[in-house]
């Protein structure tokens, strides 16, 4: 399933630097560059409450509306402070319509695997090209009643229509094991305990 276009009010700026950007922190805005296709960086301000909301989702496409005009951007990169998790400044890229674009995208599994098996991820997501406007929120591969030792590499999963995969198609996304018991870990503690030379008393 595709992302849809989500509308955002942004506003131009014109001062920069860490005190204006306080400064529209408090006001509730987040500072925010539009680069791409060429064109000069645009400087904007966003409403924070609305846009960390959005941000819960990766890949956001948003069609900006500056002064009037309207602007299509993707989500780029997110800087936020390491102790209070505050969004500090996003990096909006242009994109158009029936343009390709580069995107990390979430691998899901469904299903179960055979009964006393464990699926895990290697890697959970995976480097697509796909049209700007048709990004698919993630990509599903099935683990149904795989067994012990299976893997699903990324040449393996599904993709949507239109969708090309940029990642290594041998990477290792999925794979199937059986959990180790506590009684094999205890064995394997005794076996080692027992190969251990005992400590000889000093003299």
């Amino acid at each position: 399933m595709a992302r849809e276009v989500t509308a955002v009010a942004a506003e131009l700026r014109e001062s920069f630097g860490k005190g204006a950007a306080r400064k529209l922190r408090v006001l509730g805005k987040i500072p925010a560059v539009i680069y791409g296709h060429g064109t000069e960086p645009v400087h904007v301000s966003l409403p924070a409450h609305r846009i960390a909301l959005l941000l819960r989702r990766a890949n956001m496409l948003l069609e900006l509306d500056i002064a009037g005009a309207k602007q299509l951007v993707l989500v780029k990169d997110v800087q936020k402070d390491p102790v209070k998790a505050i969004i500090e400044h996003i990096d909006l890229v242009v994109v158009r319509k029936g343009e390709k674009v580069q995107v990390e995208v979430q691998v899901h599994m469904s299903g179960e695997s055979f009964p006393g098996t464990i699926a895990d991820f290697d890697t959970k997501t995976l480097l697509l090209e796909v049209e700007a406007t048709d990004i698919p929120e993630n990509v599903t591969v099935s683990i149904e009643g795989l067994e012990d030792g299976a893997q699903i590499h990324a040449k393996d999963v599904p993709l949507p229509s239109g969708a090309t995969l940029i990642s290594d198609e041998d990477a290792l996304v999925v794979y199937i094991h059986t959990p180790r018991g506590e009684d094999e870990e205890e064995a394997e503690t005794e076996v080692i305990t027992a190969g251990t030379p005992a400590a000889t008393p000093a003299a």
